[in-house]
Formats: structure tokens, sequence, C-alpha cells
């Protein structure tokens, strides 16, 4: 298995507390942080208002980001879990990409979906398509970045898009082009897409849904001609490790402590709820290693943490460090 590691930069509320012209330090910090350590990728998210509900808090954009950590690190692959394809022109994007790529030195990475997150898509003006349309998109969109970074010049006339002639100069410098992740386990479309052009999917955690998409993945790849073993499997976790159960707990308290203001406690409850449930890796290492390891059996190849505690505390992504990573790498 190998890790990647999720950044904060807010949109899941983890920045409270901390001066907005102080979170790009704590932010670059543990970049760095991760670029020298045991991380083969660090991720962001591609979203512009906070969840568990949209609030006045902070939430730093992706692609920007992106160009910040290409530049302040040197190892680390940088990725989005995920871009919303709906969200910027397609070919812009991959003139986006193939410049941060190049600042990068050739590490950058294409998390892609269709996008969910209906109030952000109406507040900014995007409406919200029908789940057929942006996964139209996303397969549409695709295609056009992987023969823009192939090329240099694309042209594409599709249903949702169309491109003539546009030059995306300098390509990246990744010899095949930036590698595709595509998000979501829609077991009839995203899957398909993603057996046709991705690298890597991301979908469920849950090993039985990660199991049956994994089935379903396969039937599409053999349909398609694209070689299974090829796709490397990924899902993300949520992370808290602590040295004891009642470490974990304490860790949990201070997570929710934190919450309180910026949210109502219902909320916080229920962010906390969905933080620790049975697919996530929280607990002691030796509970986080046993979940993991049941994925990693199931083909799970590739795990991004999510450490709420990340901007506050790193005590808890060191312990998943010296004893988890060892145990399933």
């Amino acid at each position: 298995m190998r890790f990647g590691l999720f950044i904060p930069q807010g949109w899941r509320l983890d920045l409270v507390g901390i001066e907005p012209d102080k979170q790009w330090a704590v932010m670059r910090e543990l970049a760095g942080y991760a670029d020298d350590s045991a991380w083969d990728s660090l991720w962001v998210y591609d979203h512009f208002h906070t969840v568990p509900m949209p609030t006045g808090e902070a939430t730093h954009e992706a692609w920007s980001l992106m160009s910040a950590y290409a530049a302040s690190t040197s190892r680390i692959k940088l990725g989005q879990m995920c871009t919303a394809m709906s969200y910027r022109n397609p070919v812009y994007l991959a003139k986006v990409a193939a410049t941060a790529d190049v600042i990068s030195g050739g590490r950058i990475q294409m998390g892609i979906g269709g996008g969910w997150y209906e109030h952000e898509w109406r507040a900014y003006g995007y409406g919200f398509p029908s789940a057929g349309v942006r996964l139209g998109r996303l397969d549409e969109g695709v295609q056009i970045m992987r023969d823009a970074w192939r090329d240099g010049k694309v042209s594409f006339t599709g249903k949702h898009y169309q491109i003539d002639g546009a030059i995306v100069a300098p390509k990246p410098l990744q010899d095949s082009g930036i590698p595709l992740w595509i998000a979501g386990g829609g077991e009839k479309v995203t899957l398909r897409i993603a057996a046709k052009y991705a690298q890597y999917t991301n979908f469920s955690p849950e090993p039985t849904a990660f199991a049956r998409k994994s089935e379903a993945l396969a039937q599409h790849c053999d349909d398609v001609g694209t070689d299974f073993a090829a796709v490397v499997r990924s899902v993300n976790v949520n992370a808290v490790v602590g040295a004891s159960d009642a470490d974990v707990k304490g860790r949990l308290q201070r997570i929710r402590d934190r919450l309180i203001g910026a949210i109502p406690e219902a909320a916080a409850d229920g962010y906390i709820a969905g933080t620790t449930g049975p697919d996530s890796a929280v607990g002691t290492p030796e509970q986080v290693v046993e979940r993991l390891g049941k994925l990693r059996e199931l083909g799970c190849e590739y795990v991004i943490c999510y450490f709420p505690e990340a901007a506050y505390d790193r005590s808890s992504i060191e312990r998943f460090e010296q004893e988890v990573i060892p145990a399933l790498s």
C-alpha cells in the first residue's frame, strides 16, 4: 500500500480558530513536513463552501494551492480529490494543470469527478444539472485533457464541449501526461469512464462496497479492453490515531469542541459520527492496521488519509507514519 495525506484547507472546518493571514503558513509547513516524510502524495479538496454546512469560514481554492505546493515542495506528488469537471472548462483546466506540473517538476495528479455539492454549484452560478449531464461532461472532459497533454493541441466536438485548436503549451513534464484519478463509485457510468481513461480510481472504503465496485470496474475493463490489474484502486479515510481507546476518545472530543461556535452542536455531533464509522482509520494503530489490511486483501493499493487534527496537532499523523504505514507498505 501507498499513502497520501490531505492538507487542511478549511473545507472541513479544519482551520477554525486560525486567523486567515496565518492559514497559508500552517498549510505550507504541513506540506513541507509531508514532503520530508513517509507520504507518497498530498491532497486538497476542490470545494468552495464548507461542510457539513456552508459557513463564513475560509475554504482555500484547490488549484491555487496546487501551484503553491508545486513551488514549495520538492518530492511529494500533488493531487486534488477531486476536481469537479464542471467548475472549469476542461481545456483551460488542462492548461492550468500542465503549468502546475512544470512548476512541480512533474508531480501533479489529476483527481477528477462529476461534482456533487449542490449548494456551492448554485451559489457560484453553475446551476445544478442532472447527474447524466455532469457525468457526460466528465467523460468528454477527460478525453480533452488527455489529448491536450499528449499532443499539446486539441480539437473536440461533443455534446457538452466544443474545442477548436486549443494550444496547451507547455505540455506536462510527465511523459504520458498527468495521471488521471477518476473518483466516484457509480457502477454504471462513473466506473465505466474510469475503465476507459483512468490510471487510478477512488471509491468507497467500506469493504463490501469496495468489493462490489471492484467487480463492476473489472467488468467494465473487460468490456472496453483495459487491463484491470493496471488500474490502481484507492480510497479516502478519516484518520484519528491514538495510543489507546481513551486517547482516541479525547482527540475526538477536542475536535468536536473546536467545531462548536462554527456550527451548531447537533451538526458537530453529526460530523464526529461521520468521521468515526467502521470504514474509518480511527482507533489505535493496531485497530487501524486491521481495518486497512482488510481493504488491502480486497485489492486496495492506495489510501488517502484525512486527519481532522492536522492543523493543530501532528501526533496522530506521526503515529500513523511510525506504526501503520510500515505494517502495510
